[in-house]
């Protein structure tokens, strides 16, 4: 009797936990594409943008101007006899030589979220990154356009792919407030 009072309440609670659903989680993700990258496709996604800029610009300007002025009046006749003849020469020349030449590197990487996604795929992005040394703060923006497909197998783009690319350096610190000419200099700058 014993045994088998053991047997309907292991029956009994045997049959109680087959009243709820079975639950079970796949070894399998659905999500998973074994045979291309994830690249980015939506808000939210990270791209790394792998920044290399080389700009070298030059320009020159030359300008030359003359004027000459050679005016005569001669003796009045008449009621203007009075007026004596008079002349004056004037001329003027000038030349103007200037050039400027400017060249500038920028090297680093930068993970950037994609903010929007456009109506024929392309991805919006926008990322910043703050770097601190030496009581110097260099900040780093990037705003463009990309492609999907230019993105690598290691989520990175290259910076010259980036369309409408927007990239902006800014440095805070002593060395920024050194080059950064004085109050009175900027005043005399803008005066002449």
């Amino acid at each position: 009797m014993k045994r088998i009072a053991i047997m309907l309440a292991l029956l009994a609670a045997l049959s109680s936990v087959g009243l709820e659903p079975a639950l079970a989680a796949s070894l399998w993700n659905d999500r998973t594409n074994w045979i291309s990258d994830r690249r980015p496709s939506g808000v939210g996604d990270i791209v790394t943008v792998v920044v290399d800029e080389k700009t070298k610009t030059k320009d020159e300007g030359t300008t030359e101007a003359s004027k000459i002025n050679d005016s005569k009046v001669d003796d009045g006749l008449g009621i203007f006899d009075f007026i004596r003849a008079f002349g004056f020469k004037s001329s003027s020349k000038m030349t103007g030589d200037g050039s400027t030449e400017r060249s500038y590197t920028a090297k680093g990487q930068i993970s950037c979220l994609v903010t929007d996604v456009l109506p024929n795929g392309n991805l919006v992005i926008e990322g910043t990154r703050d770097i601190a040394t030496h009581e110097e703060t260099l900040q780093l923006h990037i705003v463009g356009v990309i492609r999907p497909q230019d993105v690598d197998s290691y989520n990175r783009i290259r910076s010259d792919l980036v369309a409408n690319a927007e990239i902006d350096i800014k440095g805070r610190g002593t060395i920024s407030r050194l080059q950064k000419p004085g109050i009175l200099t900027q005043i005399l700058q803008a005066i002449f």
